[in-house]
């Protein structure tokens, strides 16, 4: 194993996002504050508990979840779809990295963006509605692993990738549809049928709520189900990565 390689490459994109800080880090954090103070203070007025706590509080875990989420996806997908179209990928194939090693390199940088930016959202949301962390381990266990898995969603949508409007396929018409039904500002048990029975096939549904139940202390679902979901799709899609990168599809010419 290279480990001085992918430390290499683990760096590399770590300092490619600080390097503009301001659109890497601050302009989502700005975004999903806004999403915060819009949807928060909008309908709270109107409803004042969702599920056995405060609307304010009810929104915080789906926020910080669209920070990580949206930021790891992007950092892994645009990095590596960046290389194929400037065709400085050739660079990555020739070096002596493996498959393996470029996932750690390329995954670990999205996931520290990701986690920076939802931490910080955290952090901000806080200010407004208070600081609530009821089971660390169980957040830390969501926090981590729905990074994980976005940040190689993202690798495997830059490889599938050929064009700019492909690279926003996953973005557009997977990760928003999916959002919106994943129960981030309102409780999916408030869905009207069929969406409330189509919503229990949706893994984002059980991140959240894995992370309302470590930071909240409840949720709609046991946090084992949701923990076993979503280390079924880390693990599949881990698979997949691996395998389409070890194979050089679309990488080689």
């Amino acid at each position: 194993m290279n480990v001085l390689g992918m430390q290499t490459l683990f760096a590399k994109e770590v300092r490619r996002f600080m390097r503009v800080p301001g659109q890497t880090v601050l302009s989502p954090l700005i975004s999903t504050t806004l999403y915060f103070i819009v949807f928060g203070y909008s309908i709270s007025g109107r409803v004042h508990e969702v599920e056995g706590h405060p609307y304010l509080h009810f929104i915080v875990p789906g926020l910080v979840f669209l920070g990580i989420a949206n930021n790891a996806f992007l950092n892994s997908s645009s990095s590596l779809f960046i290389t194929k179209i400037q065709g400085t990928v050739v660079d990555l194939l020739v070096a002596p990295l493996g498959p393996g090693e470029l996932m750690v390199g390329f995954i670990g940088g999205a996931m520290i963006r990701g986690l920076v930016v939802g931490l910080l959202t955290w952090m901000v949301a806080s200010v407004f509605s208070g600081f609530s962390l009821m089971h660390p381990l169980a957040t830390l266990y969501f926090l981590l692993l729905s990074s994980y898995v976005f940040s190689v969603l993202g690798m495997l949508a830059a490889v599938w990738a050929e064009k700019f409007e492909q690279i926003n396929f996953f973005p557009t018409f997977v990760m928003l549809p999916l959002t919106f039904l994943g129960g981030v500002f309102y409780s999916v048990r408030e869905l009207p049928s069929p969406w409330s029975q189509v919503s229990l096939f949706n893994p984002m549904v059980y991140m959240v709520e894995g992370l309302r139940y470590g930071m909240l202390g409840s949720s709609l679902f046991s946090p084992l189900v949701g923990g076993t979901i979503l280390a079924g799709t880390a693990a599949v899609a881990t698979g997949i990565t691996y395998g389409v990168l070890r194979s050089g599809y679309k990488m080689k010419a």
